[in-house]
């Protein structure tokens, strides 16, 4: 249908109608569902009546082919214009074929993989009934402590931006009208979700104008660009009003200054929740300022169905404000094709064939295998083809690796450690027991722990998170592993084996008591539906280690925020100088990262050398070619990840130390050289001034290539 037909539309409904179109309810709304979809925040005593039900414009948190056919069938009978239903979901990694958390895709730096795994997300879930996946989740991190990082792909606005555009192709295609095996993506949260004061989750926001458009809205914008059809408000303030009623934010900077037309729905109750920021007095004044500031669906609370017929008859708001969002949700069902397939891809028989396929599953492998980071390494890893090996910890053989919002993943169907090494070794060379819970030891357990790790060569710890302990809602003050493991992993060291951990978790550690403890180690991350193979193929050395961090580790939490792209100080700490008192530091630790953003180790080792630009000097009008020879000089083929850093060396306003601009995976053969070559251009140079102008400024700047963020080649250059 074009503009005209919904115009049409628009014009045969009522008030009320119009107004339940903005209404999301879960399945359990519909009397033909015995559902409730997926909780994701407190539910209340709605008020909802049957007729605001059967007007209601989408769903919440259902899937299954059967399932949505049934809801949306009996819907379609009794809709009196023949609107059908948008059934949303969470599909944020993997729908039942679950991949790596986000956090752990970024870590892989692999684009299109990443598009990949949406894609076949987005195959699932559309041939269960799903129409829109409330992803990507964009929103840029520092902090550790907040639960949600898992779900983001870390602390650059560049990378956060390549992964952002990636997403969205996967989810979306090209045709999305056409493509029925795809879905509508919805970015969230916008914006500066990731930024709550103390890692706390729902936490203020508070940050100068210039940082939020500097680091955090890069990544929203980059989705848009990629023609993302939704947007979903952050539960947080922006500059002190709630984002749901925040009318700079989504109606200024979101639709006049981005031209985003698109659909933006609110997160779960946001809308009432204004009331308790203290920014609306009750339902009518919160449902007032959100569809002023341009929010088109209402998640979960009844703000608008029960009060927007009253702003309109009191003349407080205009019906256009209603026609208007009405119109965007009604050109999304057009855009999916609704009107014409009400049913979209759901197929109850397909379904069985496409959900959890061997090819997902290969898939999810792969970039399992990528998203590894092998962080440590004292010639223990890979495990010796004879060794024999004692796999002790609560993650030798568990199935809990699936991390939060994993959809409709079932643990189940993950493949597990131990059994995964079983399968690749000798019978008799492996040796599993617990050793301890997540959070409690045992003696009994401990001791034959202990036994156990007598009789190997080589102990693998199996370490980690309970995936209940990131996410959502999973805000932690202490993100060192619980107190039962530190304390297994002291009983086993004091037997002199070398020890192999591996750390299947969310969220960036303190690792005191592993890193200085192991001789090895590999961190996991929540891995997905295959993750137990690809860390036994990785710790067997049948795959080399490729992944980086896409988010720095801290010494430890008092570092917090610990991120690469800091500014400098006006008294930065020299090295060479530890004992000077009067400059930027800790007098109780090293104030820079255990592991900064970049690093990840490999089996084979890389060297950079030769280092050249193209001139000394570039206008604007000029392209800067960067040049680098990267040589294997290990005994085996590995994959390398190449990273191109500016620094402005003065600028209007403060610039960092350094930035991501560009970087780029590269195989290569032992004894392999090639050489490397970036472009940069006078745009990648551009910040936003302390007026928020978008430019650059003429002068010195450095080039920083290397394999991290702080192991760096260094020329320099001048913009003219």
């Amino acid at each position: 249908m074009d503009d005209k037909q919904l115009q049409s539309l628009i014009e045969q409904m009522t008030l009320e109608e119009k107004v339940a179109q903005l209404l999301q309810l879960t399945p359990n709304f519909h009397e033909c569902s015995d559902q409730e979809g997926q909780i994701t925040g407190p539910m209340q005593e709605l008020g909802i009546t049957d007729h605001m039900v059967a007007a209601s414009g989408s769903v919440l948190g259902l899937s299954g082919a059967e399932a949505v056919i049934n809801i949306q069938n009996d819907y379609m009978k009794h809709s009196r214009l023949g609107i059908p239903l948008l059934f949303m979901a969470d599909v944020v990694h993997g729908f039942k074929t679950i991949f790596p958390i986000p956090l752990a895709i970024g870590c892989s730096w692999d684009i299109e993989l990443a598009e990949k795994s949406a894609e076949i997300a987005a195959r699932e879930a559309a041939v269960s009934g799903v129409h829109v996946t409330f992803a990507p989740m964009v929103d840029l991190v520092r902090d550790p402590r907040w639960g949600r990082v898992m779900e983001t792909t870390g602390e650059d606005p560049y990378l956060n931006s390549q992964f952002a555009r990636a997403f969205v192709r996967g989810y979306q295609g090209v045709r999305l009208k056409e493509e029925h095996d795809r879905l509508a993506a919805c970015v969230k949260h916008f914006a500066a979700y990731g930024a709550p004061e103390g890692g706390r989750e729902y936490n203020t926001v508070d940050m100068s104008e210039r940082q939020l458009r500097e680091s955090y809205l890069p990544a929203y914008k980059a989705a848009l660009d990629e023609g993302c059809e939704m947007v979903m408000s952050s539960f947080n303030t922006v500059d002190g009003i709630p984002a749901t009623g925040n009318e700079k934010l989504l109606r200024g900077i979101l639709r006049a200054e981005w031209n985003f037309d698109g659909v933006v729905i609110s997160d779960w109750a946001s809308i009432r929740e204004m009331i308790a920021h203290g920014a609306a007095r009750d339902d009518h004044e919160a449902a007032y300022r959100a569809i002023k500031a341009g929010v088109d669906i209402e998640m979960m609370t009844p703000c608008y169905v029960q009060h927007l017929p009253q702003l309109v008859a009191s003349g407080l708001i205009d019906d256009k404000l209603i026609d208007e969002a009405v119109l965007r949700i009604l050109r999304l069902k057009a855009k999916l094709d609704l009107f014409n397939h009400p049913l979209r891809a759901a197929d109850p028989v397909r379904e069985r064939d496409v959900v959890l396929c061997r090819e997902h599953r290969q898939a999810s492998y792969e970039l399992a295998v990528k998203s590894c980071v092998l962080l440590k390494n004292d010639n223990v890893l890979p495990l010796h083809q004879a060794a024999k090996v004692a796999l002790i910890g609560p993650f030798a053989q568990s199935d809990d690796i699936l991390g939060w919002w994993s959809c409709e993943g079932k643990t189940e169907d993950a493949v597990k450690l131990g059994d995964a090494l079983s399968a690749r070794m000798q019978a008799g060379a492996l040796k599993i027991i617990e050793g301890c819970g997540v959070h409690t030891i045992a003696e009994h357990v401990l001791e034959q722990s202990l036994e156990a790790a007598r009789c190997a060569d080589v102990i693998v710890l199996a370490l980690g998170e309970e995936s209940a302990m990131s996410g959502e809602g999973a805000s932690r003050t202490d993100i060192r592993l619980p107190q039962a493991q530190l304390e297994l992993i002291q009983r086993l060291k004091a037997l002199g084996k070398p020890i192999a951990a591996v750390i299947f978790n969310g969220r960036p550690l303190d690792l005191h008591g592993v890193f200085d403890e192991a001789d090895a180690l590999l961190e996991a991350w929540f891995p997905g539906t295959e993750g137990g193979a690809a860390v036994a193929d990785l710790l067997l050395g049948h795959v080399n280690p490729s992944g980086r961090l896409s988010m720095s580790f801290p010494q430890s939490v008092g570092q917090v925020p610990v991120y690469y792209n800091h500014f400098n100080t006006g008294r930065p700490f020299n090295s060479a100088k530890r004992g000077e008192r009067y400059v930027s530091k800790y007098i109780d630790a090293d104030h820079e990262p255990l592991l900064p953003f970049g690093y990840g180790l490999s089996y084979t080792s890389f060297d950079y050398s030769e280092l050249s630009l193209s001139s000394s000097e570039i206008t604007a009008n000029q392209t800067l070619e960067v040049s680098v020879t990267v040589t294997n000089i290990g005994s085996r083929s590995g994959i390398e990840t190449i990273q191109l850093y500016v620094r402005d060396i003065s600028g209007e306003v403060v610039r960092p130390l350094r930035e991501l601009k560009d970087f780029t995976k590269l195989e290569l053969q032992p004894g392999e050289s090639k050489v490397v070559t970036f472009q940069l251009t006078e745009e990648q140079l551009r910040y936003h001034h302390s007026d928020l102008r978008y430019t650059s400024d003429p002068g010195q700047f450095h080039i920083l290539v290397g394999p991290n963020s702080c192991d760096t080649l260094t020329d320099s250059f001048k913009l003219v």
